[in-house]
């Protein structure tokens, strides 16, 4: 079996590193070539289509709707090479239309489609415990577990589109508690307690807070697990789907707010960067 990884961003590269660790033939290919190449891992491929031509599975793993746009479809894209002995799974984090778009176009040249967007950074994917929410029909989920299984554990959420549409539930929580816990640890220096005592009593509601940390406790928003900037484009997607659908979220709405307001300042840094909202000059 031989697996294409198409993005070897920080997902894409700790996938990459973690397959080839458990010996998977990988090739991989990435719109920079030279961080591709600097993975020293597997092949690395000049552009999409040959990637996919020369695998069973595979992987993409981008930035967002466009970039999938175009390594999916544009020249030399991965869908010139689709066919019926080929499993696309998409891993990003693009929208529910998105996935049925890509699911639409593998399918109209005989290939099998799987949505498979993740719940956890690069450090769970080397540690085996992400977890993999998949959206697509049981014989293409069974085509590719054997791969998805090593990076984590794997739930079937439903139709292609459903997996999309739970990971930006997912990352609206994570916007919204990431926001709110800088608000209080902020709030509870202000009126006198101690940062380490705050952050304590935060960590007992929203654990996976203790990944930030440096965020919290020394305003430090490096090294990046999850960018500012990033998570304003996930929010974006998410009002837009409640929002056809009709769902009242205001909160949710406020939180996208805060967050791009820091991203002139704080874009690429962790989105562990809001504390910086909340913080008096100097």
């Amino acid at each position: 079996m031989k697996v294409a990884i198409l993005g070897t961003g920080k997902m894409g590269a700790a996938m990459a590193r973690r397959l080839a660790a458990d010996k998977v033939d990988v090739v991989l290919w990435n719109r920079t070539r030279e961080k591709a190449e600097a993975l020293r891992v597997g092949t690395v491929a000049s552009d999409p289509a040959t990637a996919a031509a020369e695998a069973e599975i595979i992987l993409s793993v981008l930035t967002g709707p466009g970039a999938v746009h175009e390594a999916y479809a544009g020249r030399r894209g991965a869908l010139d090479a689709a066919g019926p002995d080929k499993v696309f799974v998409d891993m990003t984090t693009a929208g529910p239309d998105n996935a049925t778009w890509v699911d639409a176009e593998v399918r109209k040249r005989g290939g099998h489609f799987l949505e498979a967007p993740v719940m956890g950074g690069p450090a769970a994917v080397e540690g085996g415990k992400l977890l993999v929410l998949a959206g697509g029909d049981a014989t293409t989920l069974d085509s590719a577990r054997d791969v998805l299984a090593r990076f984590g554990d794997i739930r079937h959420i439903g139709e292609v589109g459903s997996a999309n549409k739970l990971k930006l539930i997912g990352n609206s929580m994570l916007a919204g508690t990431t926001a709110m816990a800088a608000e209080l640890q902020a709030a509870g220096e202000e009126i006198g307690l101690s940062q380490s005592d705050i952050f304590w009593v935060l960590l007992r509601f929203a654990p996976l807070l203790e990944q930030r940390k440096a965020g919290y406790l020394e305003q430090r928003y490096q090294p990046v697990a999850f960018a500012l900037k990033d998570i304003v484009k996930d929010i974006d997607l998410a009002l837009d789907v409640y929002g056809r659908a009709g769902a009242d979220t205001p909160l949710t709405a406020l939180n996208r707010e805060l967050f791009a307001d820091e991203i002139p300042a704080h874009g690429e840094d962790d989105m562990s960067a809001i504390n910086a909202r909340f913080r008096k000059p100097g």
